[in-house]
């Protein structure tokens, strides 16, 4: 009987034991562990999953002194699609299997970073609170442009932004795309135009929308995205120019940001992620001309369920059926996976 332990995940394993029972796997026991005030500390985390064969965790930062400790696990899997929470260089020496969940929200973020682009450009949210506030002036804030006819730039090119592209185009916007895995001819197949870099990019679009996940090494052909937007970046836009970042807060040099829209150096941004979501706390917060979600893009009742079974999936194929999983993150550890 294999083990996996759900270290402080929200919710009961009740739905997940309900999936391993219809799809006949009866050699799996999933153990929920939560700890409350000692949830973040290391040898808390530790402890609890000393005898588990597989992990789940949401957030935990699973480094390499903890790695180190896992005498026992076989698989990390992630209900995420981001994968920054892990040390994947460690697990890969200690042969753990990382595994990620793909694709589980892509409809729900791929129309919240569209309703962001609108509601910048359109003053939802400032209008709103401007009513409630006892005033009533429909040109506040500017004439807004109409969106017909803008360029909206997209960094990378996943399931995401493949999914805005409909909506995009039902809006009569041009897309261009800064994407350095993807040929020109892939993304001409969506009505895309490649840029062949992000200086360029930047310069040609009315929105900049962010689609990369945070990674903090370069590889060939795969750049850094740690701050890849920073100070220089934002001064090539142009001063009539939104951002849009929907990916992950670190891949922007926050205070770069915040001097941007305080010196109008651009015209507005729209955030649904921030440099330090464990303090929930930015200088954003502070400025009229950004609006801010909560790390809310992903969030429905499907994507919530269908992340709880793709990360279960790959736990089965690992742990009940000796099979590489589908999403394993660190393919490099395929040979050495522990036993």
């Amino acid at each position: 009987m294999s083990k996996v332990v759900y270290y402080n995940v929200d919710d009961t394993v009740d739905f997940e034991n309900q999936k391993l029972a219809d799809w006949g796997v009866d050699d799996i026991e999933l153990i929920e562990f939560k700890n409350g005030e000692d949830r973040d500390k290391p040898e808390a985390f530790v402890e609890a999953v000393k005898d588990a064969d597989g992990i789940v965790v949401e957030f935990f930062q699973i480094t390499n002194d903890v790695i180190e400790k896992l005498d026992k696990t076989r698989i990390i899997a992630l209900q995420a699609i981001g994968y920054s929470n892990v040390d994947i260089k460690a697990a890969t020496e200690h042969g753990i299997a990382v595994t990620n969940s793909p694709g589980f929200c892509t409809p729900e973020v791929a129309v919240h970073t569209v309703g962001l682009m609108i509601d910048v450009v359109r003053k939802l949210t400032m209008l709103d609170r401007s009513v409630r506030a006892g005033s009533w002036n429909p040109l506040l804030g500017g004439m807004p442009e109409r969106l017909a006819g803008q360029t909206v730039g997209l960094v990378f090119f996943g399931s995401i932004p493949q999914y805005m592209i409909p909506i995009l185009k039902a809006m009569e916007m041009n897309v261009i795309c800064w994407a350095p895995t993807k040929t020109a001819e892939y993304l001409s197949q969506f009505g895309v135009e490649k840029v062949e870099t992000l200086d360029e990019l930047l310069r040609s679009s009315d929105f900049v929308s962010m689609h990369c996940p945070l990674v903090t090494e370069s590889k060939p052909g795969r750049p850094a995205t740690y701050h890849m937007m920073g100070e220089a970046q934002f001064k090539q836009m142009k001063p009539t120019a939104y951002f849009i970042n929907t990916a992950r807060g670190m891949v922007v040099d926050e205070p770069a940001l915040v001097k941007a829209l305080r010196e109008n150096w651009i015209r507005g941004a729209a955030v649904d992620v921030i440099e330090d979501e464990a303090n929930e706390t930015s200088e954003l917060f502070e400025l009229e001309n950004c609006v801010i979600t909560p790390h809310a893009a992903f969030v429905s009742k499907q994507a919530f369920e269908d992340a709880r079974i793709i990360s279960l999936r790959q736990l089965v194929e690992l742990l009940h059926g000796g099979k590489i999983p589908a999403n394993l993150v660190n393919r490099d550890v395929a040979g050495k996976l522990k036993k």
